[in-house]
């Protein structure tokens, strides 16, 4: 071939990105492997939409939009962040490498023509994109059917308050949780046999949050969540509030920027690692 013609390095680099993509999508939303995951997208769903019909069938007027907006809130502070998209990431990052080699068919891109940060950064795409199209989607139509009862108020909570904003800031705020916790949760795949060993550390760790330092805080990915909570809730409560270590709250951007830039160099660790990693089926 004409060198004048042959394609630049950068079109080569995201052509190979690009089919493992293709290749990891259809293993990935098609794996019944994965069910579980897609039960904890759709299980605050139902939950939610559960309490608006059980609502409207005893016609409860005990409370009003902004009250549905706070059980939202607290749904998605201890469910959504906790533990559904938590372990949700757990699924979908966790097995992109471990499955494979549990299959023992990791061999077969190590044989190909890529290298193998491309290829970590082809299987995180992936799993990104599967968890982003599950947990924001989840949390829209979560909150939309929590208050759906309230009918014309609140439609009017959603199109003239505060209510939409909310809803975007909620599914913003689980794309970045996506993100962050697949970064962490594909280099967990990539070097432990067990990854819920290391899961169930870095869940305890989140948790602890509250009562760390502030500059362990930091390593965290909750610390830069639950800082773009749009509803504020009660901190915890007594008598574990006395151990509770009060950190200022951080500008908006600097969260965003901060949870991208942790979640990019444990990635690029990630890639860094992947291009010294053997494998070895008979562990």
């Amino acid at each position: 071939m004409n060198p004048a013609v042959q394609p630049s390095q950068p079109v080569v680099v995201w052509s190979q990105i690009a089919g493992v993509i293709r290749l990891e999508l259809k293993k990935t939303f098609l794996s019944r492997r994965g069910w579980w995951v897609y039960l904890l997208a759709v299980a605050p769903v139902g939950l939610a939409l559960l309490h608006s019909v059980s609502m409207q069938q005893i016609r409860w007027r005990g409370h009003n939009a902004g009250q549905d907006a706070k059980i939202f809130a607290v749904m998605f502070q201890t469910y959504f962040l906790h533990l559904g998209i938590f372990f949700g990431c757990v699924g979908i990052f966790a097995n992109l490498f471990r499955a494979e080699m549990l299959e023992k068919t990791l061999h077969y891109y190590f044989l190909t023509p890529i290298r193998r940060e491309w290829l970590v950064t082809g299987k995180y795409l992936t799993g990104l994109l599967v968890a982003a199209v599950l947990f924001p989607a989840s949390a829209g139509l979560s909150m939309y059917f929590m208050g759906r009862h309230q009918g014309a108020a609140w439609t009017d909570f959603l199109m003239h308050g505060p209510g939409l904003g909310q809803l975007v800031s909620y599914m913003m705020i689980a794309l970045l949780a996506s993100v962050g916790y697949g970064a962490v949760f594909l280099i967990a795949g990539l070097f432990f046999r067990n990854p819920m060993i290391p899961a169930a550390v870095v869940w305890v760790w989140e948790n602890l949050n509250p009562f760390l330092p502030g500059f362990l805080k930091k390593i965290s990915v909750i610390f830069y969540l639950k800082g773009l909570a749009p509803v504020s809730l009660p901190g915890v409560s007594p008598p574990l509030s006395f151990l509770v270590v009060d950190t200022d709250p951080i500008p908006e951007a600097i969260a965003i920027s901060g949870l991208l830039l942790v979640s990019l160099a444990v990635l690029a660790y990630a890639a860094f690692a992947a291009r010294k990693a053997e494998i070895a089926y008979g562990e």
